[in-house]
């Protein structure tokens, strides 16, 4: 087998019945910044080719995966000693990425803790596991791509303000979470699927792909952000069947390449 697998870890749009802030509030709001759809896009695929998945059910805003749980500030986490506004986009949204408010007050200790186990701990748990399962079977190297969506433009709480956006970033944290040849075949396989494709800008990466793409550890991680415009409306958050259609064979086409060029990477 490939040791080659995926996480989706911004699709899930189930609110905990702790976090009461973000209950009643109106979809496009709730929905703002979910990766919505992404889950949608890409698990057949990935199942039609056998490549483990880990994604999770439950929403950014309450837990947010590509964030760890330190990343809290007195705004979100009554007890942190981080200040307020360090991490207001960080574990807990406080605000969305168009200043929309979220948490009126900061939760307890106990409920941040409560959520970490709840949220953050099983998704990464597997990831962990997949890792340690390749390597142990003898694989030299391991590969993940982690799978995101991105508005089709930057907001003011974006490095990109205004700025519209490729089809497709990829990031790799400044070439420091993978391998060059791994990025090289992921930004080759997107651009032959017929996608305009951008390399670390706006995004750089984030916490999974800080945390798992480690090179010398023969791990290799890669974040990648699709735009949101090329399968869904932006203002009401809806699926569009037909545009996604278009999205999925591209994505097919991407994935064929990079399966048939990983096992040349060793």
């Amino acid at each position: 087998m490939t040791p080659f697998f995926c996480t989706i870890p911004h699709s899930g749009e189930k609110v905990p019945q702790d976090c009461a802030w973000l209950q009643g509030l109106p979809e496009v709001v709730l929905m703002r910044d979910v990766d919505r759809y992404v889950d949608r896009l890409y698990e057949d695929l990935l199942k039609s080719k056998s490549v483990s998945v880990v994604k999770t059910e439950w929403h950014r805003y309450a837990g947010d995966l590509n964030r760890v749980p330190e990343d809290v500030d007195a705004s979100s986490v009554a007890s942190s000693k981080n200040p307020a506004g360090l991490h207001r986009r960080g574990f807990h949204w406080v605000i969305t990425t168009l200043n929309e408010p979220l948490m009126k007050e900061p939760m307890s200790e106990a409920l941040h803790q409560k959520l970490v186990q709840q949220i953050y701990e099983p998704f990464h748990r597997e990831v962990r596991k997949l890792y340690e399962s390749f390597q142990k079977s003898g694989a030299p190297h391991v590969y993940q791509l982690d799978l995101h969506s991105m508005p089709s433009l930057g907001t003011k709480e974006h490095r990109d303000p205004g700025e519209r956006r490729a089809d497709i970033v990829i990031s790799d944290c400044g070439r420091k979470s993978s391998r060059r040849e791994f990025v090289d075949l992921v930004i080759l396989a997107y651009v032959r699927a017929g996608f305009k494709v951008g390399y670390n800008w706006p995004y750089l990466g984030g916490r999974v792909s800080e945390q798992y793409g480690i090179p010398s550890q023969g791990q290799h991680c890669v974040q990648v952000e699709m735009n949101r415009s090329l399968y869904m409306n932006e203002e009401t958050k809806a699926f569009v069947p037909e545009a996604a259609e278009k999205v999925k064979k591209q994505l097919k086409t991407a994935f064929d390449l990079i399966l048939s060029e990983l096992p040349k990477l060793g």
